[in-house]
């Protein structure tokens, strides 16, 4: 049962990484990009080709699917309610993305609740 748990836990932990690189493309592809400006039909379209033309939109595709099959690995061993419930590291790695990788402010707050989650998975990994 242990080994099984730490096969869960090291795959959805993969998974949430896989996520959050995945965001951490995406939104360096968007700040590339710039801003969409009107919402016209027309600025829409030009605004998406901007992005696939972006290889960090193609990298994020790529971790979506890397992070799925993870994700369906641990859902055929565990619960939905313990693997939805340890999906939540997911906001963990976004918080240290978001600080170390795109630069952006992350607050007391947001830290306080980054370690709220922290010790919700515990908790739920312990039940």
């Amino acid at each position: 049962m242990r080994a099984s748990l730490f096969l869960i836990l090291i795959c959805i932990t993969i998974s949430n990484a896989f996520d959050a690189i995945r965001d951490t493309f995406l939104k360096s592809a968007i700040n590339s990009v710039g801003e969409l400006g009107e919402s016209k039909i027309k600025n829409v379209i030009r605004f998406v080709i901007r992005l696939l033309k972006k290889p960090q939109v193609w990298i994020s595709f790529a971790c979506s699917i890397v992070s799925l099959f993870f994700y369906l690995f641990v859902l055929s061993k565990a619960e939905l309610n313990f693997a939805f419930s340890l999906d939540s590291m997911h906001y963990i790695f976004i918080a240290f993305s978001a600080k170390f990788f795109l630069k952006e402010k992350v607050g007391p707050k947001r830290w306080l609740g980054t370690a709220f989650v922290v010790v919700g998975i515990i908790l739920v990994t312990l039940s």
